[in-house]
């Protein structure tokens, strides 16, 4: 009989904790083996389902049953005034009214964010920025806040935006700077020259890695670990370099200036030999080739550049180190030594 349940309770494939299964076994617990199996099952279904939320955002039904009841309120406001006589009707209608413009506004806003999220996942691009859902949303808050505020004082959209024309000079002029960063924040959102995670380059000063796109700032960490705060209408005005798109990899190079003794092809064999010994460097894109190629040729001696594929901006430094490394090491095995500055003297007669 014991033989039997030993065959009959035979542990899965996958199961680590033989020691456990062995003790289990041994006290009698045979039967628990059957709840531990479907909870593991369990689990790993709830992980799937969490991983295919994340892949895609869900559309949360609030916004929906809000614009529902809204309207229906709307549309019944006179029979609950029938039920409730001590409020007012007008009361009613204004207040279903309101919650109407607000309703739609929410369930706009998060249909362009769950459209725009899923669409850049569908496709394979990049995550769309943050700052542009946040722009429609504001947009349709502040429409229906006008609507809101024109109903209830009993005036139309227009008429309220003209009657505090003077106020909006006076805070727009008290707040030009920041007003100039918000604007720049709302085109870069629009334009997106730069994404989350993007390896980008504002000055020779400026280098590192987007970690937020704000409507005022932009957030970005160096490769030291300097956490810096960009103004939008400051990164605006400027020259950008994304290195991070369209793709992550990309071309960099390297100079080296050997003397006239070495022959440019036997310069050249030696800088691709040199080239190929540091693609062993785990930055380097292995699947595309380095080019060497003389720039310039001046009495100290003939310039080539070496151009490389770099997988990531992460690397650069690594790479750049391995190149240098590489060929210095290739050039001192063939006995070829760098060129030397000559100097001249001039006797006075």
């Amino acid at each position: 009989m014991e033989e039997m349940e030993r065959l009959r309770f035979t542990p899965p494939r996958d199961w680590g904790q033989t020691t456990i299964y062995r003790n289990m076994m041994d006290r009698g617990l045979a039967p628990l083996l059957f709840f531990m199996k479907p909870q593991q099952q369990k689990k790993k279904r709830s992980a799937d389902a969490d991983t295919a939320k994340r892949r895609w955002p869900a559309f949360s039904p609030w916004p929906l049953v809000w614009c529902v009841g809204s309207v229906l309120f709307y549309a019944f406001h006179t029979n609950i005034h029938a039920v409730m006589p001590g409020i007012d009707l007008m009361i009613l209608r204004n207040i279903s009214a309101v919650a109407i413009f607000y309703s739609f506004g929410w369930l706009l806003a998060r249909s362009f964010h769950a459209f725009v999220a899923r669409k850049g996942k569908a496709a394979g691009r990049r995550r769309a920025p943050r700052l542009l859902s946040e722009l429609v949303s504001a947009t349709l808050f502040t429409i229906a806040t006008m609507l809101a505020i024109g109903l209830l004082i009993g005036r139309s959209s227009g008429g309220v935006l003209a009657s505090s024309g003077l106020i909006i000079a006076i805070l727009g002029f008290a707040i030009r700077n920041v007003l100039a960063d918000v604007l720049a924040g709302i085109a870069l959102g629009l334009e997106a020259p730069f994404r989350i995670g993007d390896w980008v380059e504002f000055d020779s000063n400026t280098t590192g890695r987007v970690t937020e796109i704000g409507w005022r700032t932009t957030r970005i960490l160096t490769k030291d670990d300097t956490y810096m705060i960009l103004p939008n209408s400051q990164i605006s005005r400027q020259m950008l370099t994304n290195y991070s798109a369209p793709r992550k990899h990309y071309q960099a190079s390297v100079e080296v200036r050997l003397g006239h003794d070495v022959p440019a092809t036997e310069a050249k064999a030696l800088l691709k030999e040199a080239a190929q010994l540091a693609l062993e460097n785990p930055g380097m894109v292995e699947t595309q080739k380095a080019v060497v190629s003389a720039i310039d040729y001046s009495p100290e001696g003939i310039t080539y550049m070496v151009k490389y594929w770099v997988s990531n901006f992460a690397f650069e430094l690594e790479c750049r180190d391995a190149m240098l490394a590489a060929i210095d090491e290739t050039v001192r095995k063939h006995g070829v030594s760098p060129p030397r500055e000559k100097i001249r003297l001039v006797m006075p007669e």
